[in-house]
């Protein structure tokens, strides 16, 4: 094989760059202290969505088996488009497999229509490529920078204007409000990925449809594997928009439809992120996140900004935090190490995500894990760089 030698030498530079991913089993309930899944209401565990996906499994089977333009759509994606369409206040809604495959699929799709794609300096990846694999109009305005995205958007022509509720590796939130007030002054169009504001954030869990009108904010992502605890996505909006993408949207043609059954679960989550359960889960998420910070601050760990169940813990190098991670895994502690390229060299972090069904001691023990990952961390740093001298 002749690529064997490049990927060999490929695989060791990424090693020695402490950049090489690794494969880990995660096995549920096997570590005690888990901080590291965007279950952020624990809906995935939730009888009344294991049980409709069990129901479903008996009425609709294992999978779809076929795409959605063929035979893959089936009574229970129909029901979950009503029923995305009536909860987010827009005309319809078009499931997909995945976030990534929505995004990249609606970028491709709509990106050309327009003068110039403006679009959030750390937004997702998926937004990224497809608007790089479908348009040379574009441009990155600096994160959560308004007035830079206002210099960036031309003057005549329709634009795009393009960003995330919460951004998924700071735990900050958009400027919706002067976004949404940008689009209106400036002709664009706004797009919102709600990926991890669906679900968590606004009445009944609503996040950015609940602030906006169609008409104001005409593309929606929804995702179902965060705050809904399940999987797959949808892009909501009109119907002529839902429309043309069931017609020129390859991925959504050309993939095998979700399962019946895990529509099911996805409906079943947003009966309950809609009613008293969602709001009592939202309550509680907030107070974990709230005794998270200030039991930080009170043993001097320092925090990115976020009111999110997403919360940051910088570290700088990759080393460092690959170490701290391994250090907390040994204590039987989860946490996301995140690396290049997903963040900026020289900004490694710990991703830390708090859950409803996270109790008080969870949390303590996480904080103390992190006291004693964290010295031993500066500890070891500090031995190191004594025997280099």
């Amino acid at each position: 094989m002749h690529i064997a030698t490049e990927l060999s030498a490929q695989l060791n530079q990424l090693q020695q760059q402490n950049l090489l991913r690794k494969r880990r089993v995660f096995q549920p309930g096997a570590q005690q202290y888990s901080f590291a899944g965007n279950d952020y209401l624990g809906l995935s565990q939730h009888p009344l969505v294991l049980k409709a996906y069990a129901d479903g499994l008996q009425l609709w089977g294992a999978g779809s088996g076929a795409s959605p333009a063929v035979s893959g759509f089936q009574p229970p994606h129909a029901y979950l488009c009503r029923q995305l369409a009536e909860w987010l206040g827009r005309d319809d809604a078009l499931l997909f497999s995945s976030g990534f495959s929505a995004n990249h699929c609606t970028m491709r799709s709509l990106a050309p229509m327009y003068s110039r794609v403006v679009v959030d300096k750390l937004s997702h990846a998926s937004l990224l490529d497809g608007m790089t694999d479908a348009t040379s109009s574009w441009k990155r305005f600096r994160h959560n920078n308004v007035q830079h995205a206002q210099q960036l958007l031309p003057a005549k022509g329709t634009s795009l204007l393009v960003s995330e509720s919460v951004f998924s590796m700071d735990g900050d939130q958009a400027p919706l409000a002067a976004l949404a007030d940008l689009a209106a002054q400036a002709t664009a169009d706004l797009w919102i990925d709600d990926a991890h504001g669906l679900g968590v954030l606004g009445a009944e869990g609503c996040s950015a449809a609940g602030l906006f009108t169609q008409r104001q904010l005409p593309v929606i992502t929804a995702t179902f594997g965060k705050g809904l605890g399940v999987m797959g996505a949808a892009i909501v909006g009109s119907s002529d928009l839902i429309a043309y993408l069931h017609t020129r949207g390859r991925e959504y043609i050309y993939s095998t439809a979700f399962s019946g059954a895990q529509a099911a679960a996805v409906s079943a989550a947003i009966g309950l992120a809609q009613g008293h359960e969602g709001q009592y889960l939202r309550a509680r998420l907030a107070e974990n996140i709230d005794y998270f910070r200030s039991t930080c601050a009170q043993n001097n760990i320092a925090l990115a900004p976020s009111d999110h169940a997403i919360q940051i813990v910088p570290i700088g190098s990759e080393q460092a935090a690959l170490t701290i991670g391994h250090l907390l895994a040994e204590q039987g502690i989860v946490v996301g190490v995140i690396r290049p390229p997903t963040v900026a060299k020289g900004s490694a972090r710990l991703r830390i995500t708090l859950s409803a069904q996270h109790a008080k001691a969870d949390i303590q023990r996480l904080i103390q894990g992190l006291n004693q990952a964290l010295s031993q961390a500066v500890a070891q740093e500090k031995s190191e760089e004594k025997a280099c001298r």
